[in-house]
C-alpha cells in the first residue's frame, strides 16, 4: 500500500494528470490568485484621487517635555488638513502607532473613506514603519469587504523610499495562511494605489521593483506555509522548477545517486531514514554581462519536515516542523526576485531537501558520517539535522565555484532562546562581507542580530573519535552550530542566517499574519544587487 501511494506521487508530478493532481492544482491556483495584487502609482493631488479608500499617515510631532502629543497628518493636502483638524484637535487621536481612524464620506475628497493610520512618534518614525504601516491599511480594511485602496506617501519621507516601502509591506499584509479551508472567505486586496509626488519614471521603476520582491516573499511564504504531505523534497524541486523556468532561471534537480556520487555522506546520512526522496536542488542566475568572479553562493536547509529523527522531538508542536524548510524557500524566493531585477553579478542557489524521519534505516546517535570535504562526524543527537545538510551543502557551492557563501536555516532553538522572536541571528567569518550584508539589513528592513564565532568555541564541536560532533552541547547552541558550518566554509567569505526564531509569525500582527514570514528574501535580494559593485 505504501509503494502504491508513493509511485503515484511520482507520477502526479512528472506530468501525468490525475484526480488528485486536479483537486491540488485547484487549491493552489485559488490561493496563488489570493496574493497577486496589481499596483499603481498616481501623481494627482490626494483629495482628487476616486478610491474605496485613502490612507494617511499620522505621526506624533510632541516632545517628552510635553503633556499632550502634537498630532498630524503627514501630507500637504490642504483639503485632507480641513477634514481632519477638528478630529486632530479633540485628542481622540493618540498618535499611538497602528492606531486606525476610518471616516466616512469625508467632504472634499473623492475618496469614499479615509484611514488615519498612526505611525508613533515623528522622531522615531523610519521607512520600517512605514511598510508596516502599509500591511496594517490591507489588513485592517480587506475584511471589512474593501478590494482597492490607496495611500499617500509621506511627505517627510524620500518619495522612492516610502513607494518602496508602502509596495513591499502591502504585499506582506495581503498575505493569509488559511488556504485549504473549504470555507475560506474571500478576503483580500486586488489593487493599491500609491500616491505620490517625484520623477514618474524613477518611481515606476521603484514600485516596479518593490512589487517583484514582496511577490517573492509571498512566494516564499506560500512555500513554507505548506503541510510535509504536500511540501516534500519532491514536490519543493518541483515548485523550484517552475519558478526557474517562468523567471528564465537555470535549474538542476538531483536525487540520492547524485549525492552518492559527490559522497554527500552528511546529506545523505539525514535523508536515509525516510522513505521520501531528497533532492538536490541548484539555480543558477549567471547574466552574460556578469563578470566571472565573485560568485554568490546561497545555501538553503531544505529539511520539508522534521521529526527529528532517532532523537525524536517531543509531539507537542511537531506540526509546525512543516517550516523546517524555510531556509530554502528564503533561498527559492530570493533567486525569482533576483532573476527579475537582474543585477549584474552571478548567483548559485543550492537547496539540499530531505525529510529527517525515524525508521529502521535512519542514522543512530554514534553513527560517524563522511561529509563531501572528507570530514568525519560524530552524530550526538540526530535532532542537529540542519547543519548536515547544509555542510554538504556550503562544500558543493565552493566546488561549483562560488566565491562568497550565505547560508539560511531554522537551525537551532537556541537562537530563540538568545534573541527571541524579534531578531534573527547572523554569524560571519569576514567582517567586510558582514558589513555590506548588515547594509543590506538595513535598507530592507529586516532585523538580524550578530553573534560570535570566535575559535574559542571550537572546543565545543570536538570529537574523540571523528574530526567533530554535530551537537556541541546546550550551552551557546546556536554558536555552536555556526562553528560547525564554519568548518565546511573553511577559508571561503560565509554568512550563517539562523532564522529559526523569526520564519514564523507565532501570533497575527496588525502587519502580519500568524504563519511563515518570509524572512531574509528582502536582505538576501539587496545584498545580491549590490555584490558585484
Amino acid at each position: 500500500m505504501m509503494l502504491a501511494k508513493k509511485k503515484r506521487m511520482l507520477l502526479t508530478f512528472s506530468g501525468v494528470i490525475g484526480d488528485r493532481r486536479l483537486a491540488f492544482l485547484a487549491v493552489r491556483r485559488r490561493y496563488w490568485n489570493d496574493i497577486i495584487m496589481k499596483t499603481n502609482l498616481s501623481f494627482a493631488n490626494p483629495s482628487e484621487v476616486e478610491t474605496e479608500c485613502l490612507a494617511v499617515l499620522v505621526l506624533d510631532h510632541g516632545s517628552k517635555d510635553k503633556d499632550k502629543s502634537e498630532v498630524s497628518v503627514e501630507t500637504n493636502d490642504s483639503a485632507i488638513k480641513d477634514v481632519t483638524s477638528d478630529l486632530l484637535s479633540t485628542g481622540e487621536v493618540t498618535g499611538k502607532i497602528f492606531e486606525t481612524t476610518l471616516l466616512h464620506r469625508p467632504a472634499k475628497l473623492k475618496a469614499k473613506r479615509l484611514l488615519l493610520l498612526a505611525g508613533g512618534k515623528a522622531k522615531n518614525f523610519t521607512a520600517s514603519e512605514l511598510r508596516k504601516l502599509a500591511g496594517a491599511a490591507v489588513r485592517h480594511l480587506k475584511p471589512k469587504g474593501i478590494r482597492s485602496f490607496a495611500f499617500v506617501a509621506p511627505d517627510s519621507m524620500p518619495a522612492d523610499q516610502a513607494v518602496n516601502a508602502l509596495v513591499e509591506g502591502a504585499f506582506v499584509g495581503n498575505f493569509d495562511p488559511d488556504t485549504y479551508k473549504s470555507d475560506r472567505k474571500d478576503q483580500k486586496i486586488d489593487s493599491f494605489t500609491v500616491v505620490a509626488r517625484g520623477d514618474q519614471s524613477r518611481l515606476q521603476k521603484t514600485m516596479d521593483e518593490a512589487r517583484i520582491i514582496g511577490e517573492s516573499q509571498n512566494f516564499t511564504r506560500e512555500l513554507v506555509n505548506e503541510p510535509g504531505n504536500r511540501m516534500t523534497p519532491t514536490i519543493l524541486a518541483e515548485r523550484a522548477r517552475k519558478m526557474a523556468q517562468e523567471t528564465g532561471l537555470k535549474v538542476e534537480v538531483y536525487g540520492a545517486d547524485k549525492l552518492k556520487e559527490l559522497k554527500m555522506g552528511a546529506f545523505w546520512g539525514v535523508a536515509q531514514g525516510s522513505d521520501e526522496p531528497p533532492a538536490l536542488i541548484v539555480l543558477r542566475y549567471e547574466p552574460a554581462d556578469a563578470p566571472a568572479t565573485p560568485v554568490l553562493g546561497l545555501v538553503g536547509k531544505g529539511v520539508t519536515f522534521d521529526t527529528g529523527g532517532i532523537s525524536i522531538k517531543p509531539a507537542d508542536g511537531m506540526e509546525k516542523m512543516k517550516y523546517d524548510m524555510a531556509g530554502a524557500a528564503a533561498m527559492i524566493g530570493a533567486m525569482r526576485a533576483i532573476a527579475l531585477l537582474k543585477p549584474k553579478s552571478r548567483v548559485i542557489a543550492i537547496i539540499c531537501a530531505t525529510e529527517n524521519m525515524p525508521s529502521g534505516k535512519a542514522q543512530k546517535p554514534g553513527d560517524i558520517q563522511i561529509a563531501m570535504s572528507g570530514k568525519s562526524i560524530e552524530i550526538i543527537n540526530t535532532d542537529a539535522e540542519g547543519r548536515l545538510v547544509l555542510a554538504d551543502g556550503l562544500s558543493y557551492a565552493r566546488q561549483l565555484g562560488c566565491t562568497h557563501l550565505i547560508d539560511a536555516a531554522t537551525l537551532t532553538g537556541a537562537v530563540v532562546v538568545a534573541l527571541g522572536y524579534v531578531n534573527a541571528g547572523v554569524f560571519a567569518n569576514d567582517e567586510k562581507m558582514y558589513e555590506r550584508f548588515d547594509h543590506a539589513v538595513q535598507k530592507a528592513g529586516e532585523k538580524f542580530w550578530r553573534l560570535p564565532v570566535d575559535d574559542e568555541y571550537k572546543e565545543n564541536i570536538r570529537s574523540n573519535i571523528a574530526d567533530i560532533v554535530n551537537s556541541g552541547g546546550r550551552w551557546g547552541g546556536a554558536i555552536n552550530a555556526a562553528m560547525f558550518l564554519k568548518e565546511f566554509a573553511e577559508d571561503t567569505p560565509w554568512l550563517h542566517l539562523d532564522i529559526a526564531g523569526t520564519a514564523w509569525m507565532e501570533e497575527n500582527k496588525p502587519w502580519i499574519a500568524k504563519g511563515p514570514s518570509g524572512i531574509a528574501v528582502r536582505s538576501l535580494v539587496e545584498f545580491a544587487r549590490g555584490f558585484a559593485g
